[in-house]
This record gives structure tokens, sequence and C-alpha cells, in this order.
């Protein structure tokens, strides 16, 4: 195979893949934000408060701010006072039991700090995207309640209150922030939330003495936002249900109660309203991020002027506790009245007086107000007012730009347009019906809501079949590629024809006039683009495609191959489905990863059938299979939400250890018994620079335990991590993927030693960053793959044995000896690679089975959650999201590198050519890809949305991880030697002239094809 058209195919996936991996994010997730509205407020009613005070206990779960606990921090622990279970925020449940209205509030994914913020200030849920563009600052400018303010006065975190001083009227918000340094995980918490109520303290204590600071605060439609991040880093830090996140509620209760008695002493008129909730919740493992109902159900409690008075039930359990979430509260006598989260933000507009925010979809909660029926019935009218006008927008947006566009049919026609609705609403307000006009309030705003819908989903049918002609496309395109370079070693040339090329031609021209037309984005060009040129090339290539298969099926004459042939098929894609169905099964969060306990059972009984003389030839190849998959199949039972064990992590990094000083010590031994040990090599105990570099290896790997195990006990004992076990963590971490480097200048070594020493370069990075057993893994996993690449090869041989081929005809002897020495010599010009053969599918199989395997088996990818920070806190213990997250990811790629290492010796062994079995793998895995594509949610089900989204792109990065695993593997093995003096190694020389013969005769074959034609 040429080299041009190797990484031709590999540049082609790549930009393919990247591309279209975006495409879920032009169909599904574009943004809801759009400007041009005009404010809606209400105006024939006096602001049921002055001002508002919003408190958002970041990372606070619904349930542990109403349940009860033994005191978390008493001062005697043996006294029986501290042993009593009692509520940790008597204050906050003093509101609900006798001065307001509480409930809990329901979030979406993702579960993380910006999106929730901008739910509960702004009305809006941010597109999936827009997270990804920024964490601190806007993305895309929205209107929120601070910016209808007339001021605002914000204290917090660096992370979030930026976004909403920036996005504002300029001067509209002040924000008062600690350094970012302050964030630091090794050390409680709860001192960041201390500073806040200091601050707001010393605020008001300097309006007694600052006229101009004091008449500001005095003014109507003043905010005030508190947001307390402690609780969301000691839950990170310690688990929600440790008693440092109990006691960290206590000092939160405490510290809101003193900020409500200081603001209602300092105004002294009753009329502040005060909302205390969060922006999302926290899994018991200490993270969020994906749609659990530990992450979405925050709590929500409401008190102060213009709010209800709670609703008690005095005879049985009051409305609203009938999911039984709640039964453990002492609260089932009181409503409970549950909102989205974006309806806090209509809730305090309300309250405060001011416009509700024009980008909002919030719907006015009416239980939590405190006014007659014909109040709340004018005021959900303007709320249905601000979210239609948001649709009158849109619409106008999109006519303006479509070649031919249909109305949404719930407000389309005269009788069931806006303007009718709303006059019949008013009129009822009018005649007294009340009830009437919420009901078609509520039927208006949800019509609007669907409006909006409509046109969010307007261009999915167009996007859609171009994403699928694309996938598709190139699913036949790769196949034709590796048929033509590796099945016919690319001797058929393509066939355009001039009609092809105008027809192929004209239809790019007119998807291009309709794009241009309606004004799409660039990146709908590249959505059209690849398919136009992908099926262009198929059907030039068409006759390689054809002859291919005719080589490949020549030996599928009789039922029984045929009967063969179609179970392998079945079963092949049966287990890509099965795969895929893995990610499909939800429980809480996350996923069956039992399935491939039972797959890797199932492979401890492939080597039985080849025979019992093959099991009895290579004992020493099959045995260590069995029992690698026995071991691999113990990781996917155990838990992917893991606690820190420092005794897992020990083991794990002593195995590691344990292997590395075998090799060093039995080298020469170990390559001498090998079965492709090359004799020409020099000795593995004279080369003395290379032992250097692998005991430096071996000592960082000693290091890393040492380093780790400080690392943990210092975080775990809350001291604050010294800087020396920083600075020696990382030098560890850089040092141990640098050093191989070592090598490059010394002469090629034995594959088991740049195995080994593959092996050994990431060994430090999975110690450092592991939290439990995923040190096992790494160990278990390399052992798993370096017995299927023996085991492979021991195949291929005992085949390639066991079937010589008898020939051509007797009357063309010479003629077919004549062309078999031709082949042969074009073959050893081209690197003595074979042709691919169908039995090679299997291979690709295990590959993308053992890609997928190394994803979801000691983690899972698809659920935020399985991803603890523990392990990062002892290299980055800020927070930093964007350098903790390339550390979890670091440590997510590394079973990758042993993958294409084991990968691309096999290639090599095997006789193919390199990037050949990578190429199988690529052409196949976009069928999962595709399937996850139509699954794909943006609405529904919390957990729905994020897990769709992950398995998507998961599935799609396969394409692009492949190409890059096999640039890898050709940087790690490239240069191993397999043989001596350009030839097979021993093991392979028995196998060499069939081989060679076989090539001829599929040459010989595909030339008797062509001449019956």
């Amino acid at each position: 195979m040429a080299q041009g058209g190797r990484y031709r195919f590999l540049t082609i996936a790549v930009v393919f893949h990247l591309i279209y991996i975006y495409s879920i994010f032009s169909i599904y997730f574009v943004s809801p934000i759009v400007h041009g509205m005009r404010e809606h407020r209400i105006e024939n009613q006096e602001a049921p408060a002055k001002r508002l005070v919003l408190f958002v206990g970041d990372g606070l779960r619904a349930d542990k701010a109403f349940q009860s606990f033994p005191d978390p921090k008493p001062s005697d622990p043996d006294s029986d006072e501290a042993k009593t279970p009692r509520p940790l925020a008597p204050f906050l449940r003093s509101r609900v039991l006798e001065h307001g209205t509480f409930g809990v509030s329901h979030t979406r994914v993702p579960t993380e700090s910006r999106p929730g913020h901008v739910a509960l200030i702004a009305g809006l849920y941010e597109d999936v995207s827009a997270v990804m563009t920024g964490w601190k600052l806007n993305p895309v400018n929205f209107d929120s309640v601070f910016n209808r303010s007339r001021h605002t006065w914000s204290w917090g975190s660096p992370d979030i209150l930026p976004m909403f001083e920036q996005g504002a009227v300029p001067g509209r918000v002040d924000a008062d922030m600690y350094d970012a340094e302050a964030e630091d995980n090794s050390k409680e918490a709860y001192h960041l939330d201390l500073w806040v109520f200091d601050k707001v303290k010393a605020l008001f204590a300097e309006a007694k003495t600052n006229a101009t600071l004091n008449a500001e605060l005095r003014k109507d439609k003043n905010v005030f936002f508190l947001h307390l991040l402690g609780l969301d880093t000691t839950g990170h830090s310690h688990r929600p249900y440790s008693w440092q996140y109990l006691y960290n509620i206590q000092i939160v209760d405490q510290g809101v109660k003193e900020i409500t008695q200081l603001i209602e002493d300092f105004y002294d008129d009753g009329k502040t309203a005060f909302v205390f909730t969060a922006d999302h919740g926290m899994s018991d493992w200490g993270s969020h991020g994906d749609g659990h109902p530990d992450n979405t159900r925050t709590p929500l409690i409401t008190w102060g002027s213009g709010v209800a008075a709670p609703v008690v039930n005095v005879s049985g359990t009051a409305r609203g506790h009938e999911d039984g979430f709640s039964l453990d509260w002492g609260l089932d006598h009181i409503q409970r009245h549950d909102v989205a989260q974006a309806d806090v933000a209509a809730l305090m507009a309300y309250l405060a007086g001011l416009s509700f925010p024009t980008n909002s979809v919030g719907e006015l909660p009416l239980s939590y107000l405190d006014t007659d029926p014909k109040s709340k019935a004018e005021a959900l009218l303007v709320n249905a007012k601000e979210i239609l006008e948001m649709y009158r927008v849109k619409e106008e947006q999109k006519k303006s730009k479509e070649l031919y566009y249909k109305p949404f049919s719930g407000l389309g026609d005269e009788a069931h347009s806006v303007e009718h609705r709303v006059t019949q609403i008013e009129q009822a307000i009018a005649n007294g019906d009340s009830e009437g006009a919420i009901r078609q309030s509520n039927e208006l705003i949800q019509l609007g809501l669907q409006g909006l819908r409509y046109l969010q989903t307007y261009d999915w049918l167009f996007l859609r079949t171009l994403v699928t002609a694309g996938y598709v496309g190139w699913i036949v395109f790769a196949i034709t590629t590796v048929i033509d370079l590796h099945v016919l070693n690319a001797e058929t040339k393509p066939s355009r024809t001039v009609p092809s090329l105008i027809a192929f031609s004209s239809i790019l021209v007119a998807l291009y006039s309709a794009l241009f037309t309606q004004e799409s984005p660039l990146v709908y060009y590249a959505y059209a683009f690849f398919p136009v040129v992908f099926w262009e090339e198929i059907w030039a290539r068409k006759s390689a495609l054809l002859e291919g298969s005719r080589v490949l099926f020549a030996n599928v004459s009789s039922k029984a191959d045929i009967v063969k042939l179609v179970l392998s098929t079945l079963g092949f894609f049966g287990l890509l489905e099965a795969l895929a169905s893995i990610k499909k099964i939800l429980v809480q969060s996350y996923f069956k990863r039992e399935i491939y306990t039972i797959c890797y059972l199932l492979a401890t009984t492939w080597p039985a059938f080849y025979g019992q003389s093959f099991l009895k030839e290579n004992v020493f190849t099959v045995a260590p299979w069995v029992i690698s998959c026995i071991i691999m199949s113990v990781f996917t039972t155990l838990p992917a939400n893991k606690a820190e064990s420092l005794n897992l992590i020990v083991c794990g990094g002593v195995l590691m250890f344990a292997v590395g000083l075998v090799y060093l010590l039995f080298e020469k031994k170990i390559t001498a018994e090998d079965e492709s040990s090359n004799d020409n090599a020099s000795p593995a105990g004279q080369d003395v620079p290379s032992q250097i570099v692998f005991g430096c290896q071996l000592g960082l790997v000693l290091l890393a335990v040492i380093v780790t195990r400080s690392s943990v006990i210092t975080l775990q004992a809350r001291q604050g991590l010294g800087s020396g076990n920083i600075y020696v963590g990382w030098f560890t971490l850089v040092a141990s993927l640098v050093l191989p480097l070592g090598y490059s200048g010394q002469a090629d070594r034995h594959y088991l030693h740049r195995l080994t020493a593959t092996f050994l370069q990431f060994a430090p990075t999975f110690i450092i960053l592991t939290i439990s057993y995923e040190g096992l893994f790494y160990f278990a996993f390399c052992m798993c793959l370096f017995s299927w690449m023996r085991l492979e090869h021991s195949v291929y041989l005992h085949k390639t044995k066991g079937s010589q081929p008898d020939g051509v005809s007797a009357k063309d002897g010479v003629k077919a000896a004549v062309a078999a020495a031709g082949d042969r010599l074009k073959a050893m010009e081209k690197g003595d690679y074979r042709s691919l053969t169908l039995a090679d599918a299997r291979i690709a199989l295990f590959f993308f089975f053992f890609v997928q395997s190394a994803f979801f088996s000691a983690s899972n990818i698809a659920s935020v959650s399985s991803f603890s920070l523990d392990a990062v806190y002892r290299l980055v213990p800020v927070f930093d999201p964007f350098s903790q997250g390339a550390l979890l990811v670091l440590k997510l790629m590394v079973p990758f590198a042993a993958l294409s290492a084991n990968f691309g010796l096999l290639n090599q062994r095997l006789g193919v050519a390199p990037s050949a079995l990578f190429m199988v793998v690529m052409a196949v895995s976009d069928v999962m890809t595709l399937s996850f594509f139509y699954m794909v949610k943006d609405e529904g089900s919390w957990l729905d949305i994020g897990t769709t989204i992950s398995h998507f792109v998961i599935a799609s990065l396969l394409g692009v991880f492949v190409a890059g695993l096999e640039l890898v593997s050709e940087s790690i093995v490239g240069r191993v030697p397999l043989d001596n003096d350009g030839k097979r190694d021993k093991a392979e020389s028995n196998g060499e002239a069939s081989t060679s013969k076989s090539v001829a005769e599929k040459k010989a074959l595909h030339s008797s094809v062509k001449k019956t034609e």
C-alpha cells in the first residue's frame, strides 16, 4: 500500500469525524438565545417587595438540606445530645414551617454551576455547546434578573460572578470575589462561605457611615446575591454524607439567619423578599454533572414580602409529597411546591417588581405568591406575553431566511393567533373569571413553549438527512478504500465519466445554493460537502468494491459456507449492538457494564474452536489469555463510582513495579525463550544505556507510589497539600512520560522490551491519578492485550500451516509458477505484506471491543459523575476545571497507548500492511455512531439528555481515536525488530512460503474471475 493512500485515508477520517461530531450541536443544541424582544413587566400592581435577597448554596442537595442528623461536630461526641438526630438547618426549616413556601427545584443537565446559575438568574436553559465555550464569561449575551434590577450587589466565587457582572448594563452589578487560590481543595471550604457573610455584614456596616451608599441601598428594585461555594467544594472533597458537608450546612444556615436578621433590622419595613436555593445537587460520590436525581433535585425556600404562607394539612400528608422523596424530612404536613429551575427567575422578577428577563422560559409559580386571584392572573398573562415575544422574534428571523416557511399550527391561523388568545384572556380577567384566565394563560404559555420548540427543530429533517448520508457514505467509502488498498493491492483505477461528474457537481451546487439563500452557518456547507464527495468516490470505484467482494467471498461456495458466513456477520454486528446497548441500559447514574464481564468470559472459550491439537501446542499462550480474561471480567462487576482506597492504590503500584523488576533481572532469559526472539540482537545484559533508562523508569514507578501515598494521607487529614508533594508529583508524572525518549538513540530492542518500557512509561500516571482499583485494572488490561497479541499470532500460524493451498491446475503449472514468482517479487518490493481476508474482521472486532473495554472497565465515561476529583487534587489542589479535566483525560487515555502498541505489533506479526487493521476498525465503528446520532435527546428526562450526548461523542470520536492510535502505534513499535536480515522471524518462517503462495493464488483467482466475465 502506498503511504500516500494510507495518510490520505487517516486525514480524511480525522477531519470528517471532527466536523460531524459538531453536527449534534448544530441540530440538537442550537442556542435558544435571541435578541430584539420588547420587555414585559406588571404595570398595574405595586411590587410585592422593594428588594430581593438570593442565597445559592452551591452543590446543596435537597434531601440533605431538610433531613435530620446527629451533630456533625459536637463539643462532646459521647453525649446523648450529640447522638440525637436534629435538623441541621433550623432557621431555614423555621421559614418552611411558619413564614414561607418551599419545594424542590428541578435542574437540567448538565448539572454544573454555570448552567445552573444561568437558569436561576436568567430563566433560560443554556445549550450544552455554550457551556463548552466558556466557564466564566458569556459565549452569548443574555438578559437576567440582575440586569433588570436597579442595582445588584453580589459576593462569592470568581467562577460565577463575572458572567453576570460583564453581561449586564455597565455599572449595574457589583461583584466582590475572593481570589481563585482560596478555592483550595486541600483545606476546609466553609471559610469561603464565612468570607461571603462577613463581606455582606461589612457592606451594611459601612452604610451606617456612608450616606451615598446608604441612599443607594434604600432604593427599590435592588438585588443582593450571595454565592456560597463551600458546600460544593466540601462535597467534592468529603462526599455529601460526611460530617464536613453536614457541618457546612450548619454554617450556611447560621449565616443565612444572621444576614436575614441584619437586613430586616437595617430596613425595618418588612418589604424584603428572600429566596434560598441551589444551582445543582451532589451525588453520593461527591460529583455532579449528569442527570442523577441527587444532582437535579435542589431545595427552594422563599419567605418575606410577597411570599405565600405555608399551606398546612393538619389531618394527613399534604400535597406535593406523593413521590415519597420528602417523607423523612418531617415536613409532610406542609404542602410542597416543586418548580423547574428556570421558574425561579420569573418568581424573583415578580417579587422585586422587575421586568421578566427577555430570554426567560420560566413559568411564574403562582402557589408561591401572596396575592389575590386577579393579580395572579394578570401576572401570569404578562409572563405569557414575555414568552410569546421570543416566539415572535424567532419566527420573524426564520421567515426571513427560509425559501418556504411553514408556520406553527398552534399559533398559525387567525382563530389561534397570539392576539386572539390574549384578547380572550384579558376579557376573562375583566369579567372576573380569574381561574379561567389563569387556565388560558397556562395553555398559552405551553403553546408558546411548543412554538419555540417547533422553531428550534425546524431544520432537523434537512440536517439529519445530510448527516445520515455523510455517515453512510463514509462507511461505504472506508470499506471501498480498505478493499482497494489491502485486498486488491490498489490495482483498480477509479472510473469517472462526464455524466457522473456533472450529476454529483449539480447536487453539490444545488445544496450550496439553498444553504447560501438561507444564510446557513459555514459548517452546514461541510455537512453537505462530505456526502457528495464520498458517494462520488464510491461510484467511481464501484469496480473495486465488486471485484474485492468476489475475491473475499471466493471460498464461500457451499451452503454450509454461506450459513457460516451469515452467522458470523450477524454475530459481528450483534456484538456491535451489544456494545451499544450497554450505554442504553440505565441504572441511576451508571450503566450495565456487566455485559463486558459476559464477553470476557465467552472470550476464554475462543481458543477451543481451533481444536485440541492447537490447545496442546500453544498451552503457554492460551493459559495467560484465559487467566487475563477472567481477571478482566471482574472489573466491570465493580462499581464505576469508587471511594478512595490507599491500599488498592499501593497494591497496583507494587504490581507495576514488580513487572518491571522481574523483566530487568531476567530480560535475557525471557527474550531468549520467546518464540519471536532475534538471534542477531545485542544481548540484553550488555546494553548498559538501555538498562539505565529502564532502571530510571522503575525508580519513577516507586517514587510515584511514595509521593501518592504521602499526598493521600495529607489530603485526607485536610492539612493542606505542601508544595513538596505537588512538585515531586508533577516531576514524576512528566519525567515518566519523557524518559522513554532515552531509548531513541539506542539500538532497537526486542519487542518485549519495548512493550515493558511502554507499560512502565504510563504506570506513574495511573498511580498518581488513581483513587481505587484503576492501577490493578491497568496491570490486568496490559496483560490481557499482550496475551491477545500472542494468541492471534499463534492462530495465524496454525491456520497458515493447516491450510496449504493446492495451487492451480496442472496444465497451467508453469504459468502459475511464473505468476507466483512474479507476485512474490512484487510483494517483497512492497514490504512483503499479505492481503486482508475475512478472518481479519474478527481481529478488528476484538480491537473494537478492547477500545470499549478501556473506556468502561474501570470507569464510566458516559456518566460525568463516575469521575472523582480526589486524584487530581494531588497535583492541582486549587479549583481549575481545565487543568483538572486535562489530567482526567490523560488518565483515561493511558490504556489506549498499551492497546495501540500491542495492536501495532500484531499488525506487523500477521504480515499485513501498516494501518490495514486500523482501517478496518474505522470502517465499521460508525455503524454504532449513526445509531447513537438518532438517540440524542435535547429534552425529556434530564438523565437522557446528558447520556445521549456522551454516547454519540464517544462513538464518533472512536474514528478519530483509532486514527490517532495508529500513529501512536507506529511511534512506539515502528522499528521493533521481528525478523532477521529482512525476513520474518523463526516462528513465521514455516508459514512464509504458504503465505506467498496464498497471495499468488488470490491473484490467479482474481485473474480467472476477470477472464470469465
